[in-house]
């Protein structure tokens, strides 16, 4: 009986990270809800407006088509939000296929450019390539998500984030780099923010503070790939994130224990 509980320790402890990873996705999901309703609210409404001006019997041919032309690109904006945000919330993969990276960066953007241009984040990308490496897709647009977030609340009133993505050929590894212009980090919480449920945010008005989690997961799913994270950061002028993953599946050792 104990052999066979002890046993049974691994099988549940992956269904628990399993379980931690997609309610840690859909949080920030959650987060993002109300920026999303909100541009779709507005893409609504542009279609209605737009609508309504090429059914006025008045309306000129030119204008007719123009109008046509916002209603297909506004339902194809919308087609294209719903669609990154139904595939990240519903990815539960576990398997590694060989990824662009810089293709996940901007997936994650759609997602979030509504709720950083709210906050009057402007973003800037620097794709110095374009290296592909073998990832779980649905856990690394879990981690974009969860960094940019973090670094848009770090920026309570507007600010810079900066997105590089390059390969290091020498070290075979592909680096992101994600950097805000925040309200950066104390040096006595720096080593901690990666331990379970340990948060630097304060509540928001709302009520709702950091759950501990975001970067605990962050560093978990990045050790699963054999990748390193690492945080720079100075108060009051912002912190840096660069995550490092092999551009290539480590081999295994069949004489390994």
């Amino acid at each position: 009986m104990v052999g066979q509980d002890t046993m049974a320790l691994p099988t549940e402890a992956a269904q628990l990270r399993e379980q931690l990873l997609r309610a840690q996705r859909l949080s920030s999901v959650g987060t993002l809800a109300s920026s999303v309703a909100h541009e779709f609210n507005n893409i609504l409404t542009t279609i209605i407006n737009y609508a309504k001006l090429g059914l006025r019997p008045e309306t000129a041919e030119p204008a007719r088509l123009q109008a046509l032309d916002k209603i297909l690109k506004g339902s194809q904006r919308a087609a294209t939000i719903i669609s990154s945000m139904l595939g990240f919330a519903r990815n539960h993969a576990t398997h590694r296929e060989v990824t662009e990276l810089v293709g996940l960066v901007e997936e994650v953007l759609i997602l979030t450019d509504k709720d950083l241009s709210k906050h009057q984040v402007h973003v800037e990308t620097k794709f110095h390539s374009r290296p592909k490496a073998p990832v779980v897709r649905g856990q690394i647009e879990q981690i974009l998500l969860n960094l940019i977030i973090n670094a848009r609340q770090a920026m309570p009133r507007g600010g810079r984030l900066t997105i590089e993505v390059r390969e290091n050929a020498a070290a075979q590894m592909a680096e992101i780099r994600i950097s805000d212009t925040g309200v950066g980090i104390p040096p006595e919480q720096l080593r901690m923010i990666f331990e379970p449920f340990y948060t630097t945010k304060d509540p928001d008005e709302q009520g709702h503070g950091g759950s501990g989690l975001g970067l605990s997961v962050c560093r978990q799913i990045i050790e699963q790939h054999q990748g390193r994270i690492r945080v720079e950061s100075l108060l009051g002028k912002g912190s840096r994130f660069t995550v490092k993953l092999p551009l290539k599946e480590p081999e295994t050792n069949g004489c390994e224990a």
